[in-house]
C-alpha cells in the first residue's frame, strides 16, 4: 500500500469515528449551572420611625466619634475613658471634620452632611452617575459664587465658612468635572482623589441610596454606579453597604443581616482570578473571629491572666466582664488587619462588621464599639448608627442621646434631622 492510500484510509477512519462520536455526544446531557437565586422585590413604603431612627442613629454616631476622629484608642482612655456619651467637640474645624472649631456634644462631621447632599441631590436628579457628577459640580461653583459674594465684604472672618465649603467639596468635583468630559480625562482626576488610596468615599453617602431602592440587589447596583471616587473593590464595599443598610430595615436579626450579604454580588466579584471576593472573605473572617472570641473564658479570679485583664479594662466601662473579654479579643484582631491610612475602605468595613456583630442589635453596643476603637471612628459610628438605627427605630434610640444629637444639629449645626427624616419619606410615596 503506499503512502498516499495508507494517509487516505487513516484519514476515512477519522471521520468515521468522528461521526460515530458526534452521534453518541448529541445524546449527552451536560449538568446544569445553578440558577443564580431570584430576588423578591420589597416595594414597601419604609417606615417613617425608621428613616428617622437611621438619620438619628447615624448622627448619633458620627457626633460620638467627633471629638476623637483619627485617635488611637490608648489616648482615647486616658482622656475619656470608655466613650458612651456624647462629647463636645474640642478641635480645631476641618472640611472634612466639624466647620468651626470647639463645637458642643452633639455636633457632626461631613458623614451627616452627606446625607443632606444626598437629600438635595435625590429631590432634584433622576439617580444616576451622570446626574450625581452634575450636582456635585453645581454644588461647588455654588461654593464658589457664595465666596465671590462674601469677598465683597470689609470682613475676612465672613470668609472662612464658604473656604471651608469649598475645600470640602473640592476633591469630589474634580472627580465629577472629569467624569463629564469621558473616561480619559476621569481615569486621570479618580486616580489622584484623595492621593490615589483606595478612601472609603462611596460608604459615606452609600446607605441614602438603599433608602431609594426596591431591593438588596438594586440597592447595591445603584450604589457602585454613584461610587465614581472609589478605587478597585471598595466599589464593591460601597455596594455591600447599600446592601446592607436596605436589609436592616426590613431583617432584625444581627446574624441574619450579615449573612445576607453573601448572596449579593451583581458583578460577580466572587469569579476574580487567584483573590476571590476581598470583600467577602473580610465578612467572613471578621465574623469568624466576633464567634471565636464569644467562646473566651474568664481567667481564674485572682490568676495574673485574671489581674491582667482587670488592667485592661477602660475607666467608665459599663458592661460586663465577659463583654470586655470578647471587645478586647476583637479589637486585637482588628489590630492586625489595620490598613495603612485609618480611612481605607477595607478597614472601614471590617470595624464596621466587627461592630455589628459584637453588638448583636444593641444599638449603644455597636456605635460604642465603633467610637471606642478609635481610628476613623465617626465614619464607621454614623454608617453603624445607621444600620442600628433602621433596626430599631427612633422610638427605641436612647432618649438623652437623640433629644442632644437634635437640639445641637438644629440649633448650632442648622440642620434639622426630623425635617430631614420627612423629606426622605416624602420622596418614598
Amino acid at each position: 500500500m503506499t503512502s498516499s492510500l495508507h494517509k487516505k484510509l487513516l484519514l476515512s477512519i477519522g471521520l468515521l469515528l468522528l461521526i460515530s462520536c458526534k452521534s453518541k455526544n448529541e445524546n449527552q446531557l451536560l449538568i446544569p449551572e445553578p440558577n443564580r437565586l431570584k430576588k423578591e422585590i420589597n416595594t414597601s413604603t419604609l417606615n417613617d420611625d425608621q428613616i428617622l431612627g437611621a438619620l438619628v442613629g447615624s448622627a448619633i454616631g458620627d457626633a460620638m466619634g467627633a471629638s476623637t476622629e483619627m485617635w488611637n484608642r490608648e489616648d482615647i482612655y486616658k482622656t475619656y475613658g470608655y466613650i458612651s456619651t456624647l462629647t463636645p467637640a474640642i478641635r480645631i474645624q476641618s472640611p472634612e471634620g466639624t466647620w468651626d472649631h470647639n463645637l458642643p456634644a452633639g455636633s457632626s462631621t461631613d458623614d451627616t452632611r452627606w446625607k443632606l447632599l444626598m437629600l438635595n441631590y435625590f429631590e432634584n436628579f433622576k439617580p444616576n452617575p451622570v446626574n450625581f457628577s452634575t450636582f456635585i459640580n453645581g454644588y461647588y461653583e455654588k461654593s464658589l459664587e457664595l465666596l465671590k459674594q462674601k469677598n465683597s465684604s470689609n470682613s475676612i472672618d465672613e470668609l472662612e465658612h464658604p473656604i471651608e465649603q469649598i475645600d470640602w467639596i473640592k476633591e469630589w468635583a474634580r472627580v465629577s468635572r472629569a467624569y463629564l468630559k469621558g473616561p480619559e480625562e476621569y481615569m486621570l482626576a479618580k486616580d489622584r482623589f484623595y492621593g490615589g488610596e483606595m478612601s472609603c468615599a462611596g460608604m459615606l453617602y452609600s446607605s441614602t441610596l438603599a433608602m431609594i431602592s426596591n431591593d438588596a440587589e438594586e440597592a447595591y447596583t445603584k450604589a457602585y454606579e454613584h461610587a465614581l471616587f472609589d478605587q478597585g473593590y471598595a466599589k464593591d464595599i460601597s455596594g455591600l453597604v447599600s446592601s446592607l443598610s436596605f436589609n436592616a430595615f426590613r431583617i432584625h436579626s444581627a446574624d441574619s443581616l450579615l449573612n445576607s450579604l453573601y448572596f449579593i454580588d451583581p458583578m460577580r466579584f466572587q469569579d476574580s482570578r487567584l483573590v476571590g471576593r476581598i470583600a467577602q472573605d473580610i465578612l467572613l473572617n471578621t465574623q469568624n473571629n466576633a464567634r471565636n472570641a464569644r467562646l473566651q473564658e474568664i481567667p481564674i479570679t485572682g490568676s495574673a491572666a485574671y489581674q491582667s485583664l482587670i488592667r485592661s479594662i477602660p475607666k467608665n466601662y459599663p458592661y460586663e466582664l465577659k463583654d470586655w473579654i470578647i471587645q478586647k479579643e476583637m479589637y486585637r484582631f482588628l489590630d492586625t488587619n489595620q490598613r495603612a491610612i485609618a480611612f481605607h475602605a477595607a478597614e472601614i468595613w471590617q470595624i464596621l462588621i466587627a461592630s455589628l456583630a459584637f453588638a448583636e442589635g444593641d444599638f449603644n453596643k455597636g456605635v460604642e464599639f465603633a467610637v471606642n476603637y478609635g481610628r476613623d471612628n465617626d465614619t464607621v459610628a454614623a454608617i453603624t448608627g445607621f444600620v442600628l438605627g433602621a433596626q430599631i427605630g427612633f422610638d427605641r434610640l436612647d432618649e438623652s442621646l437623640k433629644q442632644q444629637v437634635l437640639d445641637t444639629h438644629k440649633n448650632v449645626l442648622g440642620i434639622d434631622l426630623e425635617a430631614m427624616a420627612k423629606r426622605y419619606a416624602e420622596l418614598l410615596k
